[in-house]
């Protein structure tokens, strides 16, 4: 079929890969970072098109013939009437945006309402709160503000040279908090509330659909967010699940269809196929172990893991409930964290260093288990980030999890999912393939762990958790 591009625009970067539209097989590589210090809640767009210009540098897509485009999620870009940027985008988790986040869930009655109507609630990073935010701290931009567009919408926008008609995908629109993947449609009541008054949003496309041909002829697939597109380069399906290691935690899965609910935990996102992704966050997972890390006064997490592996699984009766910064699920915004079984034996730094590593994995495994109550099946679990490779991470994870779990070769999956959803929509363009079958691309290369004879071990340190965790805070996964 031939070369297909995925470029990836995240919050410092943009990252270009260039695969065989056939096999998925990465020919050419391309990265720039954004031209702006820091991570800045206010970024000029412009900065994402130099930075995305310089990747591509050097003939990088000789010979591309469709171009995917995956970008951060959450990132507002609010138009006027004849196409320009009112302010800079408001990107990332915008701290500023509490307070209407807290406002537009009381405006539409509470919690259980907003997953009813859109399936997530209202959380600072969201579009429709940044859009709150805007009507209430700049309200003349915000009346000013006529069209709604998130980071990738507005890539692929000026990639097509800024054409009448503006799409996104049903993943990028599952986030804004004004569309609902149970419905498949929009809410503009809810933007007319958040806004003051209505705006124009993008037309949704289906998953293998083009968004248009730029004027060299090149097709732009629809395009999706980083989340979407990292699980369609890793290749997950139906019985998979991804537990991401971040500083915050999260976890997802491909389900059917999407789920409401009512307690806020899971947030109900579609994926970049036509399937549903509904993610559980947890507000602590790497950040447990650079804190314990400092505790003991050890450089790295390679060295607290190194400890820790001293240790035993149970970690001789210590147990450590990781929320420090408080904690998503449970809900429990105003707790802190909690050592439970102190004794004179159990009192070392390996024992520590282990119930570290255990309280995180088996607070992920809390967001895990939000899922599979709900029916979400998991046979497998995906486990992403840097501290994936530690072997304190990797001895516990498949126990403790009850799965399979299978760490992936670092790769830049986003981009690769970018160009997978490319090579789809061509291949639908060219009558190659069947708009409802994404192309079968080779999988992430990865080292698969079982749980083996240490699933009775591990479960019984998931119940010794639990037992801890309900003492501490009684019933707070009743909904």
């Amino acid at each position: 079929m031939g070369i297909v591009a995925g470029l990836d625009s995240s919050p410092d970067f943009t990252r270009i890969v260039v695969c065989d539209s056939d096999t998925g097989a990465v020919l050419r590589q391309g990265y720039a970072p954004h031209p702006v210090e820091g991570r800045p809640s206010d970024v000029d767009p412009q900065a994402w098109l130099l930075s995305l210009g310089e990747a591509a540098g050097g003939g990088l897509l000789e010979g591309v013939q469709a171009i995917g485009v995956s970008a951060q999620q959450n990132a507002l870009v609010p138009l006027d009437a004849q196409g320009n940027t009112v302010r800079p985008a408001l990107v990332g988790g915008d701290k500023r945006a509490q307070v209407a986040a807290a406002d537009l869930v009381d405006a539409v009655g509470g919690r259980e309402a907003w997953a009813q109507a859109v399936g997530c609630v209202p959380a600072a990073a969201q579009p429709v709160t940044k859009l709150r935010w805007l009507a209430k701290s700049e309200p003349e931009n915000a009346r000013r503000t006529a069209v709604l567009l998130q980071a990738h919408d507005w890539l692929v926008w000026q990639l097509l040279g800024r054409p009448v008609r503006r799409t996104t995908d049903r993943g990028g629109a599952s986030g804004t908090g004004y569309w609902s993947a149970a419905t498949g449609a929009y809410r503009p009541d809810l933007v007319e509330l958040a806004l003051g008054h209505q705006a124009m949003l993008p037309e949704v496309i289906g998953p293998s659909d083009a968004a248009g041909t730029t004027p060299e002829g090149l097709l732009i697939s629809a395009g999706t967010g980083e989340t979407m597109a990292a699980a369609f380069g890793l290749g997950i399906g139906l019985g998979d699940a991804v537990v991401s290691l971040g500083a915050s935690g999260s976890v997802m899965a491909v389900h059917p269809e999407a789920l409401a609910d009512q307690s806020g935990m899971i947030t109900s996102l579609a994926d970049a196929t036509g399937m549903h992704l509904p993610v559980v966050t947890t507000l602590n997972a790497v950040r447990t172990l650079r804190g314990t890390a400092e505790l003991l006064g050890l450089p790295d997490l390679e060295s607290l893991s190194e400890l820790a592996m001293k240790s035993t699984p149970g970690a001789h009766g210590l147990v450590l409930l990781p929320y420090l910064e408080g904690e998503r699920t449970p809900n429990l915004p105003h707790t802190a964290g909690t050592i439970a079984g102190l004794r004179r034996e159990s009192m070392k730094p390996e024992h520590l260093a282990r119930a570290a590593f255990e309280g995180m994995l088996c607070g992920l495994g809390d967001a895990l288990d939000v899922l599979r109550g709900r029916g979400v099946d998991v046979r497998r679990i995906f486990l992403l980030g840097p501290a994936a490779e530690l072997p304190a991470v990797q001895a516990s994870a498949p126990s403790l999890f009850g799965a399979q779990v299978v760490v992936p070769q670092p790769a830049d999956y986003a981009a690769i999912g970018a160009a997978r959803q490319a090579a789809w929509a061509l291949g639908v363009s060219q009558g190659a393939l069947d708009p409802r079958t994404p192309p079968a691309w080779q999988g992430a290369a990865a080292q698969v762990l079982e749980p083996g004879d240490e699933l009775p071990v591990g479960q019984a340190v998931r119940q010794q958790f639990t037992a801890v965790r309900e003492q501490t805070h009684p019933g707070a996964f009743r909904s």
